[in-house]
């Protein structure tokens, strides 16, 4: 393992019944996630995805790279831009550290949208908005 190696991607794309029935077992159940005139009145073009399936995703990408038997440590995230039912979420990352006296390896990672009906666009050259910006720390199994 070295630095800069790339994880391998995580893809989501919710919907308006995933973002409820993530509220409801998260125990969110701020308007802003499911009641579209709300979300509206507060600036927000539609419902928004919740912070915490944001971290699921970054979560799920760290412990795929860790393998079945590895381990995530720690993990941080910063939200950066709202993502809403439909579009397609992708968290990439690359490896920042390996630290050989404790195994411990440090991976950047970054969430994109791309908006819905994009698929004519190439996502290689086209990322979309940064919604989360992050790291984890995990252990291989």
């Amino acid at each position: 393992m070295t630095e800069h190696t790339r994880i391998r991607p995580v893809e989501l794309v919710p919907d308006e019944v995933m973002l409820l029935r993530f509220g409801a077992v998260t125990r969110n159940t701020h308007r802003i996630h499911y009641d579209t005139a709300f979300a509206q009145s507060e600036g927000l073009d539609a419902p928004v995805v919740m912070a915490q399936l944001h971290g699921c995703l970054f979560h799920r990408a760290a412990a795929r790279f860790a393998g079945p038997t590895g381990r995530v440590l720690r993990l941080a995230w910063q939200d950066r831009a709202p993502a809403y039912p439909g579009d397609q979420l992708e968290v990439t990352g690359t490896v920042r550290e390996v630290d050989p006296a404790t195994g411990e390896i440090t991976l950047d990672l970054v969430e994109h949208r791309a908006a819905a009906n994009t698929d004519l666009v190439d996502h290689r050259e086209d990322p979309g908005i940064v919604c989360c910006r992050g790291h984890a720390v995990v252990v291989l199994g």
